[in-house]
């Protein structure tokens, strides 16, 4: 038996979407280091007073999103 029909939608939901969070919050970190050359650029591009929230906010929401897809996609529509 598949071991997502098992949980709660929610827990299914909020598990794939730290998960993403964490990945993808790496990801786009390491990649604006190597971008702008430098740990400060990458302070500047996404942590500065004026950007920090955007990039909270777009990482929550992106996270979310995939979350509930992936949790629905396991928990109801995927077969075996």
């Amino acid at each position: 038996m598949d071991p997502y029909k098992n949980q709660s939608f929610l827990k299914l939901a909020l598990r794939f979407g730290l998960v993403f969070l964490v990945v993808v919050s790496i990801i786009k970190i390491v990649m604006s280091i190597f971008n702008t050359g430098s740990i400060q650029g990458m302070v500047n591009e996404y942590f500065s007073p004026e950007t920090w929230q955007k990039f909270v906010v777009i990482q929550l929401v992106m996270s979310s999103i995939y979350g509930l897809f992936m949790a629905g996609y396991y928990k109801f529509i995927k077969k075996k």
